[in-house]
């Protein structure tokens, strides 16, 4: 039976749990990576969160979305796409996320989602003006850290997994920066008390990585990095995917219990 508050969803399709994680999909994984599933199915697993209780949307295939009132929580993924393209579904989904972050959502930006909330909420995105950031980075926290919901009591610096060209420029006013790295100063922020975006990918495990890096490798060859170098470093990153699962938690109102 379709259940009326999702139309887009397909038939069949078991039934949602009441109050679900709703996971905004702005674009696929690289084409080597995508026998893996796509981001969807890497954020849920790594958030630890059943099946039942996500739904996804792919508003870069045109689907429309649903009231954000229906969900626990949103978690916006990456994308190829670039924010300064203000392609048609991006600028819809923008608008969108706009209004939910004013309403009280609960919200969790990865990458291109970081890039969008912060455009959404006034914050400027470009390019980095430091190039290319890619593979296993040290995030180091900033003060405001100490007392997020998400980061707080992390180790100083911790690891994550990265791949991105633009970057949040400017935060919105209300946001407090959270993070940093060395080739991009607003690696983390939080908009308000419910809202967070984050440029690295929390969803990513060193299988992923190493498949990205190995996507770009004629990219970051031509950039003047080495590639090899690059995949020697990859390695886990489970305090990053810690953020995410903090984040899943909190939206559904259930404590931390690792």
């Amino acid at each position: 039976m379709r259940d009326a508050r999702f139309p887009d969803l397909p038939e069949p399709f078991p039934m949602p749990h009441p109050r679900p994680l709703l996971i905004i999909e702005t674009g696929k994984p690289v084409p080597s990576m995508r026998r893996h599933r796509g981001f969807p199915h890497w954020i849920r697993t790594a958030a630890g969160v059943p099946a039942r209780e996500m739904v996804a949307v792919d508003v870069e295939a045109g689907a429309g979305l649903p009231a954000h009132a229906e969900f626990a929580g949103i978690i916006v993924t990456g994308s190829g796409a670039m924010v300064t393209e203000r392609r048609d579904w991006s600028e819809r989904t923008a608008a969108w996320l706009r209004d939910a972050a004013h309403d009280g959502a609960a919200i969790f930006g990865i990458c291109y989602g970081h890039q969008l909330l912060a455009h959404a909420l006034g914050g400027c995105v470009g390019d980095n003006p430091h190039g290319r950031e890619m593979g296993t980075v040290p995030v180091a926290m900033l003060p405001a850290a100490a007392d997020d919901p998400l980061f707080a009591g992390l180790p100083q610096p911790f690891a994550a997994q990265a791949t991105h060209l633009q970057a949040v420029l400017r935060m919105p006013e209300d946001a407090v920066l959270l993070a940093t790295t060395a080739l991009d100063p607003c690696h983390a922020f939080r908009w308000r008390e419910r809202a967070w975006g984050v440029q690295f990918h929390p969803e990513f495990s060193g299988t992923h990585m190493r498949g990205y890096v190995l996507a770009r490798r004629e990219a970051l060859a031509r950039e003047g990095f080495d590639p090899l170098r690059v995949l020697r470093t990859v390695r886990a990153a489970p305090h990053a995917r810690r953020v995410l699962r903090r984040f899943a938690r909190l939206a559904r109102d259930r404590p931390e219990t690792a």
